[in-house]
């Protein structure tokens, strides 16, 4: 209740779920994405109550330029910051070696470097408060790999280390830092990454069967997890992670039905 809380990849899956709600338990939020007529769409429907609860910002979280505007356009609508969550995310999904150096540079900049950018140009306002929290939305790539994802499992990998490293180095400050890691998770990434293959819904459901609660997440179970390490609920907690991914990464074999 009364914090600000700025969001990245805010239109559409998690970050739009988790802009809904935080506004849901009292928050302003300002939401970033690249593609601003979805975010202006989100903003509408949480400003319908006649407050301006949110606010939609068009942003590259890989330009340094539209992440620095997007924190001051942030204070100066609602006055402060308080919570960071980095969700911004973008995959390429071919083997190291047909991967060019554009696609590994974009997936880098997205999924690593904005969250660099985004800390940098907020930390002076984050440190200002007696307690501000970083939240970067991760995966279970973080801890194993995947077959032909070798930029985005080693741009995750990158985040886990950067959420670790913030998490020690700003203590002092008041701020903690975390991570949540999802599993297969119904977003329209997911989808798009899907469609790209003829058998798109046999793949998803072969993979499915590797998860013991048998169903994918959707993204207001992960927006839960994102709440929860944004408040004082999660006092104590910083430099770690939270896995959502329906039992995944808890066996080593497993079969069942999708």
């Amino acid at each position: 209740k009364d914090r600000v809380a700025w969001i990245s990849g805010a239109g559409s899956g998690m970050g739009a779920a988790t802009a809904r709600l935080m506004v849901a338990e009292g928050a302003r939020v300002t939401l970033v994405d690249v593609d601003l007529p979805r975010v202006q769409q989100v903003a509408a429907e949480l400003n319908s109550d006649g407050k301006t609860n949110a606010l939609p910002v068009s942003c590259d979280v890989a330009c340094e330029s539209d992440v620095r505007q997007s924190i001051e356009q942030t204070v100066a609508q609602f006055g402060n910051l308080h919570i960071l969550v980095n969700n911004a995310g973008t995959g390429e999904f071919s083997p190291l070696h047909e991967c060019d150096t554009t696609e590994w540079d974009r997936v880098m900049a997205v999924n690593v470097k904005a969250t660099y950018l985004s800390f940098r140009a907020g930390y002076p306002h984050l440190s200002k408060n007696a307690c501000s929290y970083v939240v970067n939305v991760a995966s279970i790539s973080s801890f194993v790999g995947q077959a032909t994802t070798p930029v985005y499992t080693t741009s995750k990998h990158a985040l886990l280390g950067l959420t670790r490293s913030i998490a020690l180095d700003y203590a002092k400050d008041g701020i903690r830092c975390n991570c949540v890691c999802p599993g297969i998770t119904d977003t329209p990434m997911l989808r798009r990454h899907l469609d790209q293959s003829p058998d798109g819904d046999e793949i998803l459901t072969n993979r499915l069967r590797r998860v013991p609660l048998g169903k994918a997440l959707v993204p207001g179970d992960i927006a839960r997890a994102v709440l929860y390490l944004s408040c004082d609920d999660s006092t104590g907690i910083t430099g770690t992670s939270i896995v959502v991914d329906g039992g995944y990464l808890a066996a080593a074999e497993w079969d069942t039905d999708a």
